[in-house]
């Protein structure tokens, strides 16, 4: 079972800064010290043996209808490509734990974690201390200027965790995609100014050559890095835009061959002669938006080695990744030290959207205006990251036990049905199986979102592997996993 943890804000945040929250309630008068001193020490549990053995229970109801149809139809306003995606049914009324009581009255499992970002499951008993917080005014907006205390000690939290001395400074930033973005902003910084105000950069006059994941086929589509225009040129959209910004020189995107550490070898040394210049290698670890696919080991220790001889900053996006593991950050399994880790979506519990990079002194060039998100640093947005630091701090071996055999469980399971399925992929609870057709991947998913367990068929790129993924919170426990199987088997 995971271990239960008993915590009030005043020893999550320390008596001083709660003293003044007290101090300034009573000033106030919305209520005395003393009343507000109480909120403050209030001890809630995180996740108590109670809440597991329902998370457990609630398995035999999965597909069920268990209230009423809400037979609230509202379309709302969305975009074509929204109303195509859309599951009303399947919309949340309220949920607990690994589940979500959909509109329609069912059951559903919540197999891919709200895509990816409800880490600790719903309604998850810890977030109390937030609604504490809010009962005792602690302010949620801030701006750059005015960090506040909560978001300073996070802050210092995160680069303690980490444990790299070059890693040490944090830009709080409100999405991932935005968090990449500032990296490849400080990437850009060292072939162009950022104002006139600057000096001339470090390879002025180069072009800047940005190494990505290839895909099969070595062309850009694997990677994934967020949704603004120049990360989305990364993986081959917007190609007309890209043509030209290629054609004049402003930036090159170079695909690199998954696991493939000669083809790294051949075109890092062809990028840095000439007029190219490699300006950064960005890769996530596990590339759940191409199949689920795992980097090596032994081929990010070669390639970041290559990257530091020929001064090429390196991003390790983990914005699906973080949270997931033992240790909270699955680069520190890989042994990496890169230039800039972005982390986001699990940290927070899917309480608020909230994302950093980290990065170093030598990498720290913009001005503040440079990466500047007026929400970024948000003090409640902050205490849900400390929060769920905390939980994993005392449960990463439980959560490390469960992945294993959620790892183990699949791969046994393609092994069995060779016929069926070509293989498991992905590490721990961030799961992939591959499919030999693309029909075949589809209609799997389909029965199993059928029997109410989320899953995706990833199936809108060409040259990715049919594959269907899973991604189950870590509060998930091994009837969980049990559960989850055997529907699979049952498909």
């Amino acid at each position: 079972m995971f271990r239960d943890i008993n915590l009030s804000l005043l020893d999550m945040l320390g008596d001083d800064f709660i003293k003044s929250v007290c101090e300034a309630n009573s000033f106030l008068g919305f209520m005395s010290y003393d009343e507000a001193y109480s909120i403050a020490n209030q001890k809630v549990s995180f996740f108590s043996e109670k809440a597991q053995r329902l998370n457990d229970e609630l398995l035999s109801k999965v597909g069920t209808s268990v209230i009423g149809s809400c037979g609230c139809d509202n379309k709302g306003c969305p975009t074509d490509s929204y109303a195509k995606a859309t599951h009303i049914n399947a919309s949340p009324i309220t949920g607990f734990g690994c589940y979500r009581i959909g509109q329609d009255g069912k059951l559903y499992l919540t197999g891919k974690s709200e895509h990816y970002h409800s880490s600790l499951g719903h309604r998850f008993a810890g977030y109390k201390l937030i609604d504490n917080a809010r009962k005792l005014g602690i302010l949620n907006p801030t701006h750059n200027n005015t960090r506040g205390y909560v978001t300073r000690l996070l802050e210092e939290k995160i680069i303690k965790e980490i444990n790299i001395p070059k890693l040490d400074r944090i830009i709080n930033l409100e999405t991932g995609s935005l968090a990449v973005e500032a990296g490849v902003k400080m990437m850009l910084s060292r072939f162009y100014k950022l104002d006139k105000s600057f000096a001339a950069p470090k390879y002025s006059g180069k072009v800047p050559v940005f190494f990505v994941m290839a895909d099969k086929t070595g062309a850009s589509e694997a990677n994934y890095h967020g949704t603004t225009v120049i990360t989305q040129t990364f993986r081959n959209m917007w190609p007309e835009f890209y043509a030209k910004a290629e054609a004049a020189d402003l930036y090159k995107v170079v695909p690199v061959m998954i696991n493939d550490i000669n083809d790294f070898r051949t075109k890092i040394e062809q990028y840095n002669q000439g007029k190219y210049k490699t300006a950064g290698f960005l890769h996530e670890i596990i590339l759940m938006n191409y199949g689920g696919i795992k980097l090596h080991y032994d081929y990010l220790q070669a390639a970041h080695k290559l990257c530091k001889e020929t001064d090429t900053p390196v991003l390790v996006d983990e914005i699906q990744s973080c949270m997931w593991y033992k240790g909270m950050f699955l680069f520190k399994k890989y042994d990496l030290e890169p230039d800039f880790v972005v982390i986001g979506k699990g940290f927070s519990g899917g309480e608020y959207p909230a994302s950093k990079i980290i990065t170093t002194k030598e990498m720290d060039v913009l001005n503040q205006f440079g990466a500047l998100v007026t929400n970024g640093q948000e003090e409640l947005a902050s205490l849900s990251y400390l929060i769920t630091m905390k939980f994993m701090e005392v449960n990463g071996d439980e959560v490390e036990r469960v992945s294993n055999y959620f790892d183990n469980r699949l791969k046994e399971f393609a092994k069995a049905h060779p016929e069926k399925v070509l293989y498991a992929e992905g590490m721990g609870l961030l799961a992939a199986l591959h499919f030999s057709t693309l029909d075949a991947a589809k209609e799997f998913a389909d029965h199993l979102n059928e029997k109410c367990i989320d899953s995706s068929a990833q199936i809108y790129k060409v040259n990715c592997p049919p594959a269907v993924l899973l991604k189950p919170p870590v509060i998930s426990s091994c009837k969980v996993i049990d559960y989850i199987v055997e529907q699979i088997e049952s498909v």
